[in-house]
């Protein structure tokens, strides 16, 4: 079949379960190439054009996939754990209420026009990125409440921040608080998204962008200062990677099949048996922070009443959704966070399907099944509708099922698709029912982000609520002693009043093929190409 065969049978395989399990035998696939070497061009096929490859300004996954291999952090965070671990920095303290952070340097780390990585170029780094306002995406919001960087000497910097940010650690173990140069600075934010000045001291520069086509990064000659996580010392052992802009799924999948490609991000569902065997490996990894879900506007219509967002929420079959319209990739959600989360909650229980509880609830609040099976209560329809734009291939396929789940408890779910940017505006004017989204953080301050009543408040909450409190409360220690209590009463408190109805984890798959090794994820399920590889 071809590829645009393929692609243009998608829609129709959706509705079957799949049942093969994808793998990424990395242990088996390295042994049987034997050991990692130096040299060759990485062909990598990406699903959207970067808007901005500048790591401080960056937001989508492609950008970021681009970005991350370009700078270094001053902390890395350890993906299996979610430990924070030296980077730039060698060691780091923070004072009590998280309000400054000390960063000791390592000595020797260069940026890419041969200036030191020194506490001079950190504070330039910062206050770039905080001067760079909504621009940073990510960044404005790690560093809300950031006041500034003082050079202690040369190998020392302290930040200092206007409120409690626990939630900075992480942080600076992220791309978007990656360090430039302070000569990077002299080029406009518009200048730097293209690549024009993005001075790093990440294991690969910049070379070439061809708009809508390819981006190509080349090897950092005398890289020796890589993160403590990294699998080998020294430099990166691809000499180039070539970032190629490949939107249409069957294309890019029939790209890697034909070997035009060595590797591809965001294989679709219907796509991932073909690339479980011959020769083809997987790796696969679950995306850190709020899962996708149904996050409820408390102060519209029928979503007024908890009972109600409680008998969505128990009316939702989860496993149904895995196995219909995804692969066992991926995973139904446990909690308002994914599990690759740090301090994430095992919430299973409160989620099970149960639609006889769902009917229980609502026929105890008084809404009665009508002639079509939508339920009515003085005249009104149990009917509400969620917000949606396709940055997911299978959301619309998702929603359609949840939909016809909520039917059988006499709910009416409506569907409306809208860009992205559509999507943005209604969300902040508080226009909408049911918002349809998902957010990666491998923090679970992201939960502060969308639910608190002093930043997104997407639920429209009354401020000084409990939820506020927990949330307060997990952003005022880096003390995990201290700090997981209350986030585990923040993602209680969001499914039990049925705040958000949590459905499942967004999950990472790259194909690679027998000669491409080890392109692998950091924390954020974001991609880390320092020790990938080709044979």
């Amino acid at each position: 079949m071809s590829p645009l065969s393929r692609a243009r049978n998608a829609a129709a395989l959706l509705t079957l379960p799949l049942l093969l399990t994808a793998c990424a035998a990395a242990g088996t696939e390295q042994a049987a190439s034997g050991p990692p070497k130096p040299g060759g061009t990485l062909r990598l096929g990406i699903s959207s054009a970067p808007d901005c490859i500048d790591p401080q300004q960056t937001a989508t996954n492609a950008s970021i996939n681009v970005a991350r291999q370009l700078v270094d952090s001053l902390t890395d965070q350890d993906p299996k754990t979610g430990e924070i671990k030296p980077w730039l920095a060698e060691k780091w303290e923070s004072n009590a209420d998280s309000t400054a952070f000390t960063f000791r340097l390592r000595a020797g780390a260069t940026f890419s026009d041969g200036s030191p990585v020194d506490a001079a170029a950190v504070k330039a780094s910062f206050d770039g990125i905080k001067a760079l306002g909504t621009k940073a995406q990510l960044g404005f919001g790690y560093l809300a409440a950031y006041k500034s960087t003082t050079v202690v000497d040369p190998q020392t910097a302290r930040l200092e921040f206007s409120a409690p940010s626990a939630q900075f650690l992480q942080a600076s173990s992220t791309v978007s608080l990656g360090v430039l140069a302070p000569a990077a600075f002299q080029r406009t934010p518009e200048q730097r998204c293209q690549g024009n000045g993005l001075l790093g001291s990440g294991p690969f520069v910049f070379e070439s962008l061809k708009q809508n086509q390819e981006i190509v990064l080349a090897k950092r000659k005398g890289y020796t200062w890589g993160s403590s996580l990294f699998k080998h010392q020294g430099e990166a052992y691809l000499d180039k990677i070539d970032y190629k802009i490949v939107p249409e799924p069957g294309v890019r999948t029939g790209s890697l099949a034909s070997g035009q490609l060595d590797a591809i991000t965001d294989v679709q569902p219907v796509d991932e048996p073909q690339f479980t065997s011959n020769g083809f490996t997987e790796n696969i990894r679950p995306n850190p922070g709020v899962v996708f879900n149904l996050h409820a506007n408390t102060t519209r219509g029928v979503l007024t009443d908890e009972k109600v967002r409680q008998a969505v929420l128990k009316g939702v079959d989860r496993t149904e959704v895995v196995n219909t319209v995804l692969t066992p990739s991926y995973k139904a959600a446990t909690s308002i966070l994914g599990s690759a989360t740090p301090l994430h909650s095992d919430l299973s229980a409160q989620l099970a399907f149960d639609r006889n509880g769902a009917a229980a609830l609502l026929d105890g609040d008084g809404w009665v099944p009508g002639p079509d099976g939508i339920r009515t209560k003085n005249g009104q329809k149990l009917s509400a509708a969620v917000v949606f734009s396709p940055v997911f291939n299978q959301n619309r396929s998702v929603l359609e099922l949840i939909q016809q789940q909520l039917r059988k408890i006499g709910f009416d779910l409506k569907i409306e698709q809208h860009t992205n940017a559509e999507t943005t505006q209604i969300q902040l004017a508080g226009n909408y029912d049911f918002l349809w989204y998902n957010v990666t953080r491998a923090d679970p301050d992201i939960l502060r982000g969308q639910f608190s009543t002093k930043s997104g408040n997407r639920s429209r909450l009354t401020p000084g609520n409990p939820l506020d409190v927990a949330l307060d409360a997990q952003s005022s220690t880096v003390d995990k002693a201290k700090r997981e209590p209350a986030a585990d009463e923040a993602q209680k408190l969001i499914v039990d009043h049925a705040y958000a109805i949590p459905v499942f984890e967004l999950t990472q798959v790259v194909a690679q093929s027998a000669k491409a090794h080890a392109v692998d994820f950091e924390a954020s399920s974001r991609l880390q190409l320092f020790d990938a590889w080709l044979s």
